[in-house]
């Protein structure tokens, strides 16, 4: 993916109308090694800065059963899955923005994603995880809103028809 500043603009946006990010542990360490201040002096354009402060300062929520503990404004989640993110949902004023690989696709399976946005990029890549594979059933979706940057890339936001 390229990271380039209407990208990261992008997704300060989108972390503003949450309440809190939910991750899986590998997305949760992929981030915090990324993002947890200090970074060193020049490891990254000055235009990232604004996203560093903002994940940094994000409610966390992190699943998984294999950390012992969890900080960086994180909490850990264990136990039933949907239950959890059930009872987050509950309590989130704004929503809840959840990100990674295998969290969004267990909790599409069970029906608690109330939104997608897919950031399709101008890029072949013949490797890396899959979206979505393996889900159990079709999930029809519905465009609610289009949005292209000066790169290509290309974020669509979809809502699940019920």
């Amino acid at each position: 993916m390229f990271a380039d500043e209407d990208l990261h603009r992008h997704a300060i946006e989108n972390f503003d109308q949450a309440d809190a990010l939910v991750f899986g542990r590998v997305t949760y360490e992929m981030m915090e090694a990324a993002w947890r201040p200090p970074a060193r002096t020049g490891a990254r354009p000055d235009w990232t800065e604004p996203f560093a402060r903002t994940i940094d300062a994000a409610k966390k929520y992190v699943v998984s059963s294999t950390l012992d503990r969890v900080d960086w404004n994180a909490e850990l989640v264990r136990g039933d899955l949907g239950k959890a993110v059930q009872q987050l949902k509950r309590e989130s004023g704004k929503g809840l923005f959840v990100g990674g690989v295998k969290l969004p696709m267990a909790l599409a399976e069970m029906g608690l994603i109330d939104e997608y946005e897919f950031v399709v990029q101008p890029r072949l890549a013949g490797h890396g995880p899959t979206l979505f594979a393996g889900l159990s059933k079709y999930v029809d979706l519905k465009l609610v809103s289009r949005l292209e940057f000066g790169s290509g890339a290309v974020a669509m936001r979809y809502e699940p028809r019920r």
